[in-house]
């Protein structure tokens, strides 16, 4: 009786983008499978999922979708071909799935996501369950000629608010979005999800850290040792530009080591890292004035995406001597550790809609890694400034942020009491995570299905 019961707890998990570049819904199918759900998985994979994904077999199968592919069509003859080719694709997947008490799709991309899954929920009296990241039309809209007055957008919006509709149930990451789709698209009933940091998101020891940087060494010579010496001192038998590992095991900091500033990115035209570099522009002035009261600062920009190549060339151009920039590609596990080793979080993600939040901050307070944010509509629902970090609306205002914060580092006296605070709701935020609160919120929600 139990094993019929436990056949029929199927879910599908539907991101029609790369699936290890979409941790919210890697985490709902992490939690679902924790959950005794047998769970199908359908998205691309450009880059390696969580490891609890790949290693839960049979229990979790992900369905590959082949890669559209390239074309020398117009712009628009493009978005029809990858519309059509994307239909398909997702249809063959869905045939190939166990029979799943609910869909959970990701939107956006709403289209033809949201049709597909609509149809094939029709057909087979399956529930549908869309977890709102942001719209779709707005998404779309900024790299349209045009905008969100554009022919091809109106209808965009005009499909994904009525196909969107026809959703059993809705999850969003926002109360602004969930007030936004009741209020404008008549569309409910809807619980807002909070996005909150897994268990691999935590503070880490400092022997942790070094060993971060000694692996980061390897392919990084920002994080070499700046002069071999240190490693003639006596008892030092590793290190690094930042940290110096002693015979006995202990691990010590530099004295006057360099600052770490950490930003992660998906390289889109919603976060305008020409802000970051004109800000640490400005840095570079102030720092090397006066050299004795700023450190230099080494800033680790991560993630994979379209305009990475332009910055990089933008910052290749740079002849910084108190800043440096790296841009690497981390691994899953190095991703958490280099938060966690990080002084100081910089997001620069805003929102199309106004309406989503920025997941990387989620994980910069789950490391206890303090956040300097772009101010966009809804910020505040986690960004509070002054209390649990700063938030900025230019390049000027950034700078000034990372002037205070790094005056005097790591010792500056006239911040002690806003490190403090930041410190006690950063502790305060670490205490709900992912697990519990998906248990609280989205999975009684889920249960009513089966």
């Amino acid at each position: 009786m139990v094993e019929v019961q436990l056949r029929k707890r199927n879910a599908c998990v539907i991101v029609l983008g790369d699936i290890g570049r979409s941790p919210r819904m890697q985490y709902h199918a992490q939690s679902l499978l924790e959950d005794n759900y047998n769970v199908d998985i359908i998205g691309y994979m450009e880059t390696r999922p969580l490891d609890a994904l790949a290693v839960a077999q049979p229990k979790c199968k992900i369905h590959e979708l082949p890669a559209v592919p390239v074309t020398n069509l117009t712009p628009k003859l493009k978005l029809l071909f990858k519309a059509i080719w994307q239909t398909l694709s997702l249809l063959m997947a869905l045939i190939s799935i166990r029979r799943p008490n609910f869909l959970l799709v990701q939107n956006p991309p709403g289209i033809p996501t949201l049709i597909v899954c609509y149809l094939y929920c029709a057909v087979t009296r399956t529930k549908l369950a869309i977890d709102w990241h942001n719209y779709s039309y707005t998404v779309l809209a900024m790299g349209m000629a045009g905008g969100e007055q554009s022919r091809l957008i109106r209808l965009t919006r005009r499909l994904e608010r009525y196909f969107g509709a026809k959703a059993h149930t809705h999850f969003c990451v926002t109360q602004a979005m969930k007030e936004d789709l009741q209020r404008n698209w008549n569309i409910g009933p809807v619980t807002v999800l909070y996005d909150r940091a897994p268990a691999q998101f935590h503070p880490i020891e400092l022997a942790q850290k070094h060993d971060l940087f000694m692996k980061l060494s390897k392919d990084y010579a920002q994080f070499m040792p700046h002069c071999y010496a240190d490693l003639k001192q006596s008892g030092v038998v590793e290190s690094t530009a930042l940290t110096q590992k002693l015979s006995n095991g202990t691990v010590l900091f530099k004295p006057q080591r360099q600052a770490i500033v950490v930003s992660s990115t998906s390289w889109t035209p919603d976060e305008d890292f020409g802000i970051l570099l004109q800000a640490l522009e400005s840095y570079e002035c102030i720092a090397l004035a006066e050299p004795h009261v700023y450190p230099s600062l080494l800033c680790v920009i991560t993630g994979k995406g379209p305009q990475k190549a332009q910055y990089e060339a933008q910052i290749a151009k740079r002849q910084w001597q108190k800043v440096s920039i790296v841009t690497p590609w981390l691994e899953a596990e190095d991703y958490p550790s280099i938060l966690a080793s990080a002084d100081l979080g910089v997001s620069l993600h805003w929102s199309t809609s106004g309406l989503d939040l920025p997941m990387k901050v989620v994980d910069m307070f789950g490391s206890g890694l303090p956040v300097c944010a772009y101010n966009f509509k809804c910020l505040d629902e986690l960004v509070k400034h002054g209390e649990n970090g700063f938030v900025f609306s230019d390049h000027v205002e950034l700078s000034e942020q990372l002037r205070i914060w790094f005056e005097h580092f790591p010792n500056n006296p006239s911040i002690v009491e806003t490190r403090s605070r930041f410190g006690r709701s950063l502790h305060q935020f670490q205490e709900l995570r992912w697990r519990e609160n998906w248990q609280q919120r989205a999975a009684p929600v889920l249960e009513a299905f089966l």
